[in-house]
């Protein structure tokens, strides 16, 4: 930890120390007080590494720090939800790692990080912790037995679920991670050239004139990009074998670790109490070679996009097979969507190309310009593509339940397949957009106390968006249905404008939803429309004095009557 900091704050000290040899002409007492500048940032690194000290005590982890001024960082091991370990090349070199403990503090920010540690004291540590918060998350005590004198095999016991062949990870430049590698690359080249060009020796104008040369031979400018766009694939399955180089899945005293990465070998552990489902997300590209890649839905996880991976591409059968092993099974099938939402996606595929073709037609006929030839051919082909393309985005939704776990998808050239579990649905939220309330269609929403927060069923019909949430949560879906009563009734519907209920003698007359005759409950707003009901023990408790109108969950809570027809102008009784 001595060395890493200076060399971590080199970077910000090149400047200075070239500054300061250039004042003194490169004498000899500018080599001094060079000298004398690199000495005091060891000597600040010291004085870090002697001030920072952290333990165990009882239900807490402490982390204290007084270089200046006296900081202590207390986390409660009740509120840990994932502790990782990396090794950067430096790190690596040096023998050391960094050890961050996740809470799911929003910001991304960790609330504890340990750099510089031992890789054997991390993995005791990191051993400790996991093990003490799971009592502590129960409520039991935990133990303030000494942190040292853990074997080293009791603390790596566990099962291997999967060991990624390094032969898969040939599918890298399939997700399309990383693509633009070539031309970040370039162009940090040239900002490099136009800002350090003096400094390195061959002066900015150098570089302008280097580029006017480029810009004036433009067939050997094409040459370069056609080679970064061949280079492309190659950089992006370089990279993407750097980040998940011996990708390894184990189930360990509770927690899901993944360990991965060649240069920045980093474990990542997921605490599978907290783990309320999986996401199977596949690219164009993917989907044609047959390879899936999976993130864990888990409550309370920071940093979810890149801590939450339980696999990289991987064929789609051992994806599923590993997300049954590890999570659990989806034993269902996927229901699909009404027709409705096939002609929608194809209108929306085709008709702005098809408009645009015939647009550019009226142009050249107007104008007799043959350049807008050049607009009308692509959009043409472009509406063309648009009716393949619509007709796989209709296939690819689908909704499904299998008494467990809930399923929704969506999308093409980027499709993805949320599981998640019963237990983990705190609410439902339907939504419908003023072109979605003329077609009759809904998009139903499960809220989830942990991933997005929120998985869409896109364009259901009006029996699908009852069905499914009565289906899964028949308990406190039910009261809000026609015929449950006042007594069911606890809470209204209220447009996303947040109006209430209409009053007596009002011109407005939205459709009413199911609830008491004391008190009906009604979808006010002419735009997009929105309603949501949460689930009893998830909601605020009323008092006496609140309003018959307020909203419960957010928007409100209510769902439409399954029997209705739609309103003339488009009303539902629940959007």
């Amino acid at each position: 930890m001595l060395l890493i900091d200076p060399v971590r704050m080199l970077p910000s000290l090149l400047l200075p120390l070239v500054g300061v040899l250039f004042v003194g002409g490169f004498s000899g007492r500018s080599y001094v007080w060079a000298a004398v500048g690199l000495a005091g940032t060891v000597a600040f690194a010291v004085v870090r590494w002697a001030t920072l000290t952290y333990e165990v005590l009882g239900d807490r982890l402490e982390i204290r720090r007084s270089l200046v001024s006296r900081s202590v960082r207390t986390i409660p091991l009740e509120r840990i939800r994932g502790v990782d370990v990396s090794t950067p090349p430096l790190h690596r070199v040096l023998g050391l790692t960094v050890l961050k403990i996740d809470t799911g503090a929003s910001g991304g920010d960790e609330e504890g990080k340990l750099d510089g540690v031992t890789p054997g004291e991390a993995e005791r540590l990191k051993a400790v912790l996991l093990r003490r918060a799971r009592p502590a998350a129960a409520g039991v005590p935990a133990s303030a037995g000494p942190l040292a004198g853990e074997a080293p095999a009791a603390r790596r016991s566990g099962r291997t679920i999967i060991e990624v062949p390094r032969v898969w990870l040939l599918y890298g430049p399939l997700s399309g991670a990383y693509l633009l590698t070539p031309f970040a690359l370039a162009g940090g080249a040239v900002g490099l050239a136009f800002q350090w060009g003096n400094d390195l020796g061959f002066g900015r104008d150098a570089a302008w004139t280097a580029g006017e040369w480029l810009w004036r031979h433009p067939y050997l400018l094409l040459g370069v990009a056609v080679l970064l766009v061949l280079a492309m694939p190659f950089a992006g399955g370089l990279m993407y074998a750097v980040f998940n180089w011996d990708f390894r899945l184990m189930e360990r005293d509770g927690y899901l670790v993944a360990e991965r990465g060649l240069v920045n070998r980093r474990s990542v552990s997921l605490e599978s109490r907290r783990v309320r489902g999986y996401e199977i997300v596949e690219g164009f590209a993917e989907r044609w070679a047959g390879v899936v890649r999976v993130w864990a839905i888990v409550t309370g996880l920071g940093d979810s996009s890149t801590r939450g991976q339980l696999l990289p591409d991987v064929p789609r059968p051992v994806a599923f097979r590993v997300t049954a092993d590890a999570v659990g099974p989806y034993r269902a099938g996927l229901r699909p969507h009404p027709p409705v939402a096939r002609n929608r996606r194809l209108f929306r595929a085709v008709f702005p190309w098809a408009a645009l073709t015939v647009l550019a037609v009226l142009a050249e006929a107007v104008t007799g310009s043959p350049l807008w030839w050049f607009l009308a051919v692509p959009a043409l082909l472009l509406a063309l593509v648009g009716v393949p393309l619509g007709i796989d985005r209709y296939r690819s939704l689908g909704h499904g339940y299998d008494g467990v776990r809930l399923a929704v998808r969506s999308g093409s050239l980027r499709r993805s397949q949320a599981v998640v579990e019963r237990r983990a649905v705190v609410g439902w939220r339907v939504r419908q957009t003023w072109f979605q309330r003329r077609a009759g269609v809904f998009t139903l929403i499960a809220g989830v106390g942990a991933g997005k927060g929120g998985y869409e069923a896109v364009d259901v019909s009006r029996e699908q968006v009852v069905a499914l949430p009565v289906e899964v949560t028949p308990d406190w879906v039910t009261p809000f249905l026609p015929g449950a009563g006042s007594e069911g009734r606890s809470s209204v519907v209220a447009g996303s404008e947040g109006r209430p209920p209409a009053r007596a003698g009002s011109q407005e007359q939205p459709p009413v939803v199911a609830g008491s005759e004391e008190s009906p409950s009604v979808v006010a707003g002419s735009g997009e429309r929105s309603s949501a009901v949460a689930r009893p023990e998830a909601r605020p408790h009323a008092g006496a004095g609140d309003a018959p109108g307020g909203a419960v969950g957010g928007d409100g809570a209510g769902l439409p009557r399954a029997s209705d027809d739609q309103a003339p102008g488009g009303g539902a009784s629940a959007s």
